[in-house]
């Protein structure tokens, strides 16, 4: 296989807990605190730390091209390593440098684009798209506050915090942005960035991106690009696509999640673990309404694992797609999560993962179940 596959969350955040949960059963090492309670968090942030908190996830922070190992059965693997070297390389180098809409204005002339300027990595499921995008970000030669990386949902969340015109603004000055699983199941959203991407494209910012399938093409394994570049409409000529061929290996279906605990489980192992935060299914799912999803990353901060009590399953999509966007900066930011109720791959109804919103779902549902088995090795371990 031709990715470096880096473990399902865990990490640094999992061996932090590990050290001071000592499973369920101890009665010493008490916090001199209690647990935060994250719908009792109203984060205010500002415009500067929206823009600059689009960087890859802290699972990312090591990838590298050289952490990539191409499947020499696969040649188009070792080729995109290749290709994108390339595009790095010339990016801030004068030729879409984040200063094309300036240039053009005081010449008070049309820039003529030279070729396209941005790259799409078209490939299925499993064959390390994000690990090269991440690694794209990584290689430019761009100041870091000049290359932006963030998930399509991130992006549409930075539209809805700051503005369109607002957002174009901030980062039109970027010499690269890097947009991760581009949505292709909501066409005003689809609309939305790609008119975003088009006056980025226009200042002179390069781009890169990868996509998800749409809604009924999911789990079938195949590529998407004729897919995004077919939804991004008048955007399409600014990308060139870049092709990963690989097998997949990730499972098809909702992967099966651990039994949950009790609530007084839940609620001691909580007591007992220094950076934890201890919340009620139903006051965090509606205390999510109230805060800007552009807003969940700081709703997290300083939370080393959370603790969930009565989990139930959610019927109205609106809730469902706010927690589909916490449970993305949770897997992110690789905390571990003990919970009570029902089981994770129980949370959404049938109708729901049969709906035009199921990638989310199951997405939400696989990482969530991957911090579930966190909490779980890790309580183990130190028991």
């Amino acid at each position: 296989m031709g990715c470096a596959t880096l473990g399902q969350g865990g990490g640094a955040a999992a061996l932090r807990w590990g050290v001071v949960s000592s499973s369920l059963a101890e009665t010493n090492a008490v916090p001199t605190t209690g647990p935060e309670v994250l719908s009792a968090r109203l984060p205010r942030v500002d415009t500067g730390r929206l823009v600059a908190d689009m960087v890859p996830p802290p699972r990312f922070d090591a990838v590298r091209f050289e952490t990539y190992v191409p499947d020499e059965r696969r040649p188009s693997q070792a080729e995109a390593v290749r290709r994108l070297r390339t595009f790095a390389a010339q990016t801030g180098s004068g030729n879409g440098s984040g200063s094309g809409e300036r240039r053009r204005w005081f010449r008070r002339e049309p820039r003529t684009p030279q070729g396209p300027t941005g790259v799409y990595l078209d490939g299925g499921y499993g064959v390390g798209k994000t690990h090269l995008l991440a690694s794209l970000w990584h290689a430019a030669p761009a100041p870091r506050e000049r290359k932006a990386f963030g998930t399509f949902v991130e992006l549409t969340n930075l539209v809805g915090a700051l503005g369109f015109q607002q957002a174009v603004t901030a980062l039109s000055g970027h010499q690269l942005v890097c947009i991760d699983e581009f949505e292709l199941d909501d066409p005003g959203d689809t609309v939305l960035v790609s008119t975003l991407l088009g006056r980025l494209a226009d200042a002179g910012v390069r781009l890169a991106a990868t996509s998800n399938t749409l809604p009924g093409k999911l789990g079938e394994g195949r590529f998407a690009a004729a897919d995004f570049l077919r939804e991004i409409q008048g955007l399409s000529a600014r990308f060139a696509s870049l092709r990963i061929d690989g097998d997949d290996y990730r499972h098809r279906g909702l992967p099966a999640a651990p039994a949950p605990y009790t609530d007084e489980q839940v609620t001691e192992a909580a007591h007992r673990t220094p950076g934890a935060a201890l919340d009620d299914f139903a006051e965090l799912t509606e205390h999510l309404a109230v805060v800007h999803p552009s807003r969940y990353g700081a709703l997290c901060d300083g939370v080393h694992a959370l603790f969930l009590r009565g989990v139930e399953q959610i019927s109205d999509q609106a809730t469902a797609l706010r927690l589909v966007v916490l449970a993305d900066r949770l897997y992110d930011r690789e905390i571990p999560v003990m919970a009570s109720g029902v089981p994770f791959d129980r949370l959404f109804t049938e109708e729901m993962l049969a709906g035009g919103y199921r990638k989310k779902y199951f997405r939400a549902v696989s990482r969530l179940t991957a911090l579930a088995r966190d909490a779980g090795r890790t309580a183990v371990a130190a028991g």
